[in-house]
């Protein structure tokens, strides 16, 4: 099948990536996006800032047409830059992209009761509690172990008349889920733009849009709930400890997921004499073992 578009990649290193992406753009780029090149996540960006990475890729989607390597001749002389401009061309088939999504996700069971199933699969099962799901550009389907194994805990617990916060919501799948296994209310929060519109159309889709608040302002978690979930890294669970332990009542239930096995003492150190935990639950993939730790809020 004949290719539709490619990417040009830049590593952006001491380059201004506003400028960059003004340049691409001016050049035919249908799109502009920006990205981490290295493993820095960004946790919460100050008031007025940029959230960036230290080392960020900048990818720009150009037709199939389009000559690169003049474009990346185009965007040195812009730049004015001395050294080379290095970048990557990436040729991208001609698909239908819902498809290719649809192909590899189908029906996936958590827990007891818990489904989670693209929007046109039927109920797999009478009694199924079942999250209709459409990711959009954000992260969560269930597929990646940090995910399922935050499913399957929701699924073992009683939620009825709970309240849940849902800390890097990604999709909002476990907000939803949540809701869907009898929580009250719930809040999804993520400072990532794409990952509320997600959230947003996903909460629509299940019909759990009056009880699921979507926010990507730290300020509006001013409430504890009983039940706090977040699925994001070590590091930022680790920076991130006194704030996501506000957010939890006394007695609650807590969840830190996202964590390798080598770095469950890190996080288990970090909330040590605070929370209560269990055992860790473990989950393998692709040669690394990922880790979810469960406890009771003291």
């Amino acid at each position: 099948m004949p290719a539709a578009w490619q990417q040009l990649h830049i590593d952006l290193d001491d380059l201004e990536p506003g400028i960059v992406e003004t340049l691409a753009l001016e050049l035919g780029a249908a799109s502009v996006t920006l990205s981490d090149a290295g493993d820095d996540p960004v946790l919460e960006p100050g008031p007025g800032e940029t959230p960036l990475w230290k080392r960020t890729r900048l990818t720009a989607l150009f037709d199939a047409t389009a000559n690169l390597d003049a474009i990346a001749s185009r965007l040195q002389d812009r730049l004015g830059i001395d050294r080379p401009l290095t970048w990557q061309r990436e040729v991208l088939e001609d698909r239908d992209w819902e498809r290719e999504w649809l192909k590899d996700f189908g029906p996936m069971r958590f827990g007891r009761r818990l489904w989670v199933c693209p929007e046109d699969v039927a109920r797999p099962a009478a009694d199924a509690v079942v999250v209709r799901l459409d990711p959009g550009l954000a992260f969560g389907t269930g597929t990646h172990p940090t995910t399922a194994l935050c499913l399957e805990w929701l699924d073992s617990l009683d939620l009825d008349g709970k309240s849940v916060i849902d800390y890097g919501a990604g999709s909002g799948i476990l907000a939803i889920a949540a809701l869907k296994l009898g929580a009250k209310s719930a809040v999804a929060y993520d400072i990532d733009p794409q990952a509320i519109t997600a959230s947003r159309a996903n909460a629509e889709r299940n019909g759990v849009a009056d009880r699921l608040e979507v926010t990507i302002r730290r300020g509006d978690l001013d409430s504890p709930a009983d039940i706090v979930v977040a699925n994001i890294l070590a590091g930022p669970l680790v920076k991130l400890e006194t704030h996501i332990l506000d957010l939890t009542i006394t007695g609650g239930k807590l969840a830190l997921s996202g964590i390798l096995s080598e770095q469950v003492t890190e996080v288990v150190e970090a909330y040590a004499g605070r929370v209560s935990f269990d055992q860790p639950a473990v989950l393998d993939q692709d040669g690394q073992t990922w880790a979810r730790l469960t406890g009771i809020r003291l």
